[in-house]
């Protein structure tokens, strides 16, 4: 009787997609820590033409939907939340997965200006 060729495969197979799901639970570990260094501004470049319209489309419509109306993450579109509130989960983060931090805090404002208006 001869060995089974499949069982290497299969082993392999099985090696991957537990580094795989280790491997995201690491990454979710160190989302504290990335909201850490963003807010000590170590990763956030200060850029003097800021335009919140191109920061959307690369930073934030991976989560966010390509058109910005819900996909990983609630749409921005016609959101309900306020300037104020906008604010805050932009700085802050959340809970359930946005890191803080990303946009530099003299652009707030104007990322803001610009979820808001957004119809």
């Amino acid at each position: 009787m001869g060995k089974n060729p499949i069982v290497p495969f299969l082993l392999i197979m099985g090696l991957g997609i537990g580094l795989i799901f280790f491997m995201s639970l690491y990454g979710l570990d160190q989302k504290a820590e990335i909201s850490a260094e963003n807010e000590d501004g170590e990763d956030v470049e200060e850029v003097e033409d800021f335009d919140a319209a191109s920061f959307a489309d690369a930073k934030c419509v991976s989560c966010h939907g390509g058109n910005l109306e819900g996909g990983a993450a609630p749409a921005l579109v016609g959101t309900d939340m306020s300037a104020d509130e906008l604010e805050e989960v932009i700085r802050d983060g959340t809970d359930g997965g946005m890191p803080g931090g990303l946009v530099p805090e003299g652009d707030l404002e104007e990322m803001v200006d610009y979820i808001l208006s957004l119809e």
